[in-house]
């Protein structure tokens, strides 16, 4: 059965098992940066209807079939170590033909003064880090995905958009769109959870590394190779309404890459730092610092209106009562937390401390480079490389908030770490 994980602003993304501890939704922009397509979600899924479909505004065909393409680039290397960046979102057509550049008319340039111009700086700094090219020419990238694949989306034609919409809007919403979609399908993390990480010297067998993904995620993806060394990944989707603001419909690949079925290598990245993985905050991600982390320590809720709210309590929860004191033993790049109650975890995106936890989870300590608030100098808590956290609530008096990973819930905040 199909979940369903909240991914913008009015967008629902069903990702079924993709519902686990590495899948952390991202949170909403403000509603004056989003546009809403006005098209329900509850009808056939792209490339599934039975009978012809006439409002290509709020049905996507004939790309239906889309492909959430990564890439794992090393020699020279690209974006974080940690972290497989973003190709495109590619609508291949249900029978796997496609079409491409299907509008020149719409052929944009300066992706990132458009990003910028309609309140969307947050999606182009994420981009600088996880959309990057290999030869450094990041906007010829970002424009060739747009005219070539951006374009060929119906139901990001300019007459599907609200009236009075800027020039360029369609285009601002495929970023967004693809930028949200890629940091819900951490493939590094589904990969290093069960032991594959980048080696120079060790091999993978094609059933490994699917099983791995599988496992995590609930579907199979389509892996590629050059010259057995492991090099792309396509997840692929059907689509429920309009690309603006639709339901994602995660489907095995129809069909596999080009890796072979053993002796696959998987090299890890050369001169570039690690991101913390794709579940980064949209506020464009963090590093970890070098700084020391002190071994016993509170967590401080600051809310993104930069007010401090409370914080953890032993069992993981956010409330405004006295706060726990929290074991942390690592280093700021990656530690463990405990505290009278037990171990601490992340397990189905949820936050808890106790002693039926017989695996910690690890965590990191990071210095936003892009934060909205101010933590007053002090390091935040990061799981899987993203600094955000959420609930369904703000905590007050007596009642503890579960406490979970991204920002999917109403009242998101950042835990930031203060000596005890």
């Amino acid at each position: 059965m199909l979940g369903i994980i909240a991914i913008a602003s009015g967008v629902l993304l069903p990702l079924g098992s993709l519902a686990s501890p590495f899948v952390t939704p991202v949170g909403p922009m403000d509603l004056f940066k989003r546009l809403s397509s006005g098209c329900s979600t509850s009808g056939s899924a792209s490339c599934h209807n039975s009978t012809v479909q006439s409002d290509l505004c709020c049905f996507e065909s004939p790309g239906g079939l889309l492909l959430q393409t990564q890439f794992w680039d090393t020699d020279p290397s690209t974006g974080p170590s940690d972290s497989w960046t973003i190709h495109g979102l590619w609508p291949d057509n249900c029978d796997g033909t496609y079409e491409e550049n299907c509008d020149s008319s719409r052929d944009y340039t300066d992706i990132a003064g458009l990003l910028e111009d309609q309140g969307a700086s947050d999606t182009l700094s994420y981009m600088k880090q996880y959309w990057v090219d290999i030869n450094g020419e990041n906007e010829q990238f970002w424009e060739h995905e747009w005219s070539t694949h951006g374009t060929c989306y119906s139901t990001l034609q300019t007459s599907c958009l609200p009236s009075g919409s800027a020039k360029g809007a369609e285009a601002v919403a495929f970023f967004e769109t693809v930028v949200k979609l890629f940091k819900t399908l951490p493939t590094y993390t589904w990969l290093a959870n069960e032991d594959i990480t980048p080696s120079s010297s060790k091999t993978y067998t094609l059933s490994t590394l699917t099983s791995a993904l599988k496992s995590a995620s609930g579907y199979t993806p389509a892996l590629s190779c050059s010259s057995s060394t492991l090099n792309s990944i396509s997840w692929y989707f059907n689509i429920k309404g309009s690309l603006i603001d639709g339901t994602f419909v995660p489907i095995d690949a129809p069909e596999s890459g080009s890796c072979p079925s053993n002796g696959i290598k998987y090299p890890p990245k050369s001169g570039s730092s690690g991101g913390g993985g794709t579940s980064t905050t949209t506020s464009g991600g963090s590093s970890p610092t070098s700084g020391s982390l002190p071994s016993k320590a509170h967590l401080t809720a600051l809310t993104s209106s930069g007010s401090s709210t409370g914080g953890l309590l032993s069992a993981g929860t956010w409330s405004t009562q006295t706060l726990a004191t929290y074991t942390l033993a690592g280093s700021a790049s990656s530690f463990t937390m405990s505290t009278s109650k037990g171990k601490c975890a992340v397990s189905g995106g949820e936050l808890t401390c106790g002693s039926d936890i017989d695996s910690a989870s690890s965590f990191s300590a990071s210095q936003p480079e892009f934060q909205q608030v101010s933590s007053g100098g002090n390091l935040v808590l990061a799981y899987g490389g993203s600094t955000a956290w959420t609930a369904d609530a703000s905590p007050s008096g007596a009642t503890q908030e579960t406490v979970y990973t991204g920002s999917s819930h109403s009242k998101d905040f950042t835990l930031v770490i203060t000596s005890a």
